[in-house]
């Protein structure tokens, strides 16, 4: 899942800004495309792993 998810964002994102920096237009391309990658390579992570990135984003995004 780790390397799907690696090859997805290289892909996706590559082909994102290529539409982006050619002047076409990136309307149809709907959200959860972008972020699929992202979650094949959340669960790609070990558990340990994954625990840590859960803790780092409740970090982030509340107040201290």
């Amino acid at each position: 899942m780790l390397v799907v998810g690696i090859l997805g964002v290289i892909v996706m994102y590559g082909g994102f800004l290529y539409l982006l920096f050619s002047g076409r237009s990136t309307a149809g391309l709907p959200w959860f495309l972008m972020i699929s990658p992202w979650i094949c390579i959340y669960f790609g992570l070990s558990q340990t792993k994954q625990i840590a990135t859960i803790n780092w984003f409740k970090n982030k995004f509340t107040r201290h």
